[in-house]
């Protein structure tokens, strides 16, 4: 089948120079943001954002598929107009994203958050260790997928926690409702589910309290997993380091920025030299099915 011209949408000027080797496609700059476009527009391509905001605005008479570059689209499908798709980032950022919930799980383990606040001071002293401990990866998905590869070899043994428990080729894997049992055999929990009704508030009080002394939740998901105030209230009893907070951004002013045990990153899990090719190869298969006359891949909403 011979290929169609395809009108496509850029969030900036530097996605014209990097798709400018693509036959049949005419390229434009809009940001979203903006006035869209008055000529339709097959592709178009979002400013990494996980935001909905301006989606309910979109006019679908002249747009026909928006391509996410973020993983989450939460609180798309309540405001993007009927007969808009819109397809998320898989593939872009898991990998990032689990290299980072490894690298706060280390850092907060080592406590390597105390010594860059203790300039010019030299306290030693023993911290915890990944090694010989009992790790739960609550959520095994792509982004868990690809934190249980990059734990192998510390020396920790890992309990998988799905919705619904199953086996697959690595062994077993626990349903969500043997939380109450598991979380106190456990020492530290790496979070890595999507939100939803049934994981809004998963980490709550009764969640907090059921995990031992001293053990530490990670959070890569999303903010409103975890009970903020919940955490602020355990007052460093039970550890926390997240790279997504509810609220979000977290106001300078907030308690969780002072609770002992907390490390906190600002939702930089996908922010990495590894995003652009990446999201430059969706793209560029989007663009190939679409002139190919089929669906787009990865269609979460439309």
């Amino acid at each position: 089948m011979a290929s169609r011209t395809l009108h496509v949408t850029v969030p900036d000027d530097s996605w014209l120079s990097a798709l400018d080797d693509l036959d049949d496609v005419e390229l434009s700059v809009w940001d979203m943001g903006g006035d869209q476009p008055g000529e339709h527009v097959d592709l178009a391509v979002r400013p990494y954002t996980v935001a909905a905001g301006g989606l309910d605005a979109l006019d679908p008479d002249r747009l026909d598929v928006v391509q996410s570059q973020a993983l989450g689209y939460d609180g798309v499908a309540d405001v993007l107009p009927d007969g808009i798709t819109y397809c998320n980032a898989v593939g872009v950022h898991e990998e990032s994203t689990a290299e980072l919930a490894v690298a706060l799980l280390l850092a907060s383990q080592r406590e390597i958050d105390r010594y860059a606040r203790e300039v010019g001071q030299w306290n030693r002293g023993f911290t915890a260790s990944l090694i010989d401990r009992r790790v739960m990866l609550l959520g095994t998905g792509g982004i868990g997928r690809e934190i249980e590869k990059r734990l192998d070899g510390f020396g920790a043994e890992l309990v998988r926690v799905a919705s619904r428990a199953r086996t697959d080729d690595r062994g077993e894997i626990h349903g969500q409702d043997e939380l109450p049992t598991l979380l106190p055999t456990v020492d530290a929990v790496l979070l890595a589910v999507p939100l939803s009704d049934s994981t809004e508030g998963l980490v709550d009080d009764d969640f907090l309290a059921a995990l031992p002394d001293g053990a530490i939740v990670v959070n890569v998901s999303r903010g409103k997993v975890v009970d903020t105030d919940a955490v602020v209230r355990q007052a460093g009893r039970v550890r926390l380091a997240a790279d997504v907070t509810d609220p979000e951004p977290l106001p300078s002013e907030h308690p969780l920025w002072t609770t002992p045990g907390v490390l906190v990153s600002p939702h930089v899990g996908g922010m990495s030299t590894a995003m652009r090719p990446r999201i430059e190869a969706v793209v560029r298969r989007q663009i190939a099915l679409l002139q190919d006359g089929q669906p787009p891949a990865d269609v979460v909403v439309g």
